[in-house]
């Protein structure tokens, strides 16, 4: 691009050749402003319109220009800054998915290998590895009897982030809320404390975290789900009668 009389001035011949690839001669050299682009016209018309010469003044001297020149470069510009967003956008989606999809084929393997007795992992589709449920069945403490299920989503980002985890049964319980919302630290990607998620983490501690928390991470001194800790506080037997009417009509 050059300037002048303060306007940014394109070399249409060496644009047009350059993206097209293509050789487009004249004896004086072909310059227009953006003040001649005007309106857009589709790419697939250029090898029609190349041909079409009009006249144009520009910086005082009178040059030929083709039709097609003369809005070509705005939308070439528009296109291809587009084209690269996108392009770029969607090449460092694939390539998180990628990463995500090889580390979950060997976590998930090593997964089943592994699960507590009480849990039950399962996958709606087998191609999606990041996604899947997981059944919890207490074998002992308040919630035994129950049976509990948990969604697992794994991002894109994993496993620089953690996996997104709900509960999908109604419980009663100091660090669960009843819309599912769960306080488990290593699912925290920020903590301050260090027991939070770190990429040395994988699908087997989470598994391991959920189920604990019916039995050693139960957790009534720092709660989620504030007046079920209360509750406790208050009559633990009561609680107990509470855990286990909520086990009866949504944990069966």
């Amino acid at each position: 691009m050059k300037e002048r009389d303060n306007q940014i001035v394109f070399s249409a011949e060496l644009f047009i050749a350059h993206r097209f690839r293509t050789d487009i001669r004249s004896e004086t050299g072909l310059y227009f402003t953006s003040g001649d682009l005007g309106s857009d016209v589709p790419l697939s018309d250029f090898r029609h319109l190349r041909g079409s010469l009009v006249k144009s003044r520009v910086g005082g001297r009178e040059a030929h220009h083709s039709a097609a020149m003369l809005t070509l470069a705005r939308k070439l510009k528009k296109d291809d800054g587009g084209k690269a967003g996108r392009s770029s956008a969607t090449s460092d989606s694939t390539h998180r998915v990628s990463i995500r999809d090889r580390l979950l084929t060997k976590e998930v393997a090593d997964l089943e290998a592994n699960l507590p007795s009480t849990c039950k992992a399962s996958f709606p589709d087998e191609n999606k590895l990041h996604h899947f449920q997981l059944s919890v069945s207490p074998d002992e403490g308040y919630y035994q009897s129950g049976k509990f299920q948990f969604e697992v989503d794994v991002p894109e980002a994993y496993n620089m982030v953690p996996p997104k985890v709900r509960c999908l049964t109604r419980i009663w319980h100091p660090n669960i809320t009843e819309n599912g919302e769960i306080c488990l630290s290593l699912l925290r990607e920020h903590s301050i404390d260090g027991t939070g998620w770190a990429p040395t983490r994988t699908l087997k501690d989470v598994v391991w975290g959920l189920n604990s928390l019916f039995t050693d991470l139960l957790n009534f001194d720092d709660p989620l789900n504030i007046d079920a800790a209360e509750h406790h506080l208050r009559d633990k037997e009561d609680f107990r009668n509470k855990v286990q009417d909520y086990i009866k009509h949504y944990a069966r």
